[in-house]
């Protein structure tokens, strides 16, 4: 793992010794961290399908947003050591419970466990897809470097200026990163790709989040993305921001999203021409009913109109 001697593996390159108990930004240490795992039903229609999603839930996390819903774990660092055996275990356990493919969820800190992991499963016999479940934050060359984990890349486009970023994330550096982060996903895993029954085997899906009173940060980024790669690619329009954490102390994040913020978005994605992927009807997700729905858009062509866009935690 010499990869922790000096940590770079994600944008704030913190260069910690993790192997020497030094903590970066993100808290990770030297042993891979597990907050929760198991067959997951409320992601994207083609990832969830009928058995699941087999979601690992990583512990800590290289952006920490101030209104992270998972910031028990991802802030707090919630979790147990599972070491690369129990990591190769639960992916294992995962396949053989029949789930569709291995979704890693913030798997910045852990890469260099998860593909020794992987290797090992694989030689158990087990064998799936990997999803790379990420808020965007990412260092390409760490990405070129790790593709062999990137089968589906589930991105995040959060902010699209640095002053927002910085106040919702402190990280000015995001819009450059996590734009060049899809820009070298389209053109290196390219489209959602769908296996007979549905399926995701391969490509890309961006989540949109529509933040209060920053829509324009959403619009902004559906204009970058249908001017630099087009259309073509799959959206997921999320209406759920619930202003948690930190946000719920921060005058201008502690309220939800208006009705009318969401539909200057989805107007958005209507006018550029957007037509792959799934829009949360606005309202069906409160905080606490557990509950998701979306709609897909008209060339989405996965079936489970209807399913979670994204979890409810």
């Amino acid at each position: 793992m010499k990869e922790l001697l000096k940590c770079v593996l994600c944008p704030r390159m913190c260069s910690a010794d993790r192997l020497a108990g030094e903590l970066g930004h993100c808290r990770a240490g030297a042993q891979v961290k597990v907050f929760r795992w198991g067959p997951h039903h409320g992601e994207e229609p083609p990832l969830s399908g009928v058995n699941g999603s087999g979601a690992v839930f990583f512990s800590h996390c290289t952006l920490g947003c101030l209104y992270c819903q998972n910031h028990p774990w991802s802030a707090g660092g919630a979790g147990d050591e599972v070491g690369v055996d129990g990591l190769t275990a639960i992916l294992v356990e995962m396949a053989e419970a029949g789930c569709h493919n291995w979704n890693l969820v913030t798997p910045g800190p852990w890469l260099p466990f998860i593909r020794e992991a992987a290797a090992r499963a694989r030689r158990r016999g087990a064998a799936l897809p990997f999803v790379y479940n990420t808020s965007g934050y990412e260092r390409v060359d760490i990405a070129e470097a790790y593709r062999d984990l990137m089968d589906v890349v589930l991105t995040d486009l959060r902010y699209a200026t640095p002053a927002i970023a910085r106040e919702g994330s402190a990280a000015p550096d995001y819009p450059a990163h996590a734009r060049n982060f899809l820009r070298w996903a389209w053109d290196h895993v390219g489209p959602l790709r769908l296996d007979a029954d549905g399926l995701a085997t391969g490509g890309v899906i961006v989540r949109i989040l529509v933040l209060p009173g920053r829509e324009a940060e959403a619009v902004a980024n559906l204009e970058w993305m249908a001017g630099t790669i087009g259309t073509d690619v799959h959206l997921s329009v999320m209406s759920q921001y619930t202003p948690v954490h930190a946000a719920a102390a921060r005058d201008g994040w502690n309220r939800v999203v208006t009705e009318a913020e969401y539909a200057r978005v989805t107007e958005a994605v209507e006018r550029l021409g957007f037509e792959n992927g799934w829009v949360q009807e606005f309202g069906a997700c409160a905080p606490d009913d557990g509950l998701l729905g979306c709609d897909m858009l008209p060339g989405a062509g996965v079936a489970g109109a209807g399913r979670c866009a994204q979890a409810c935690l």
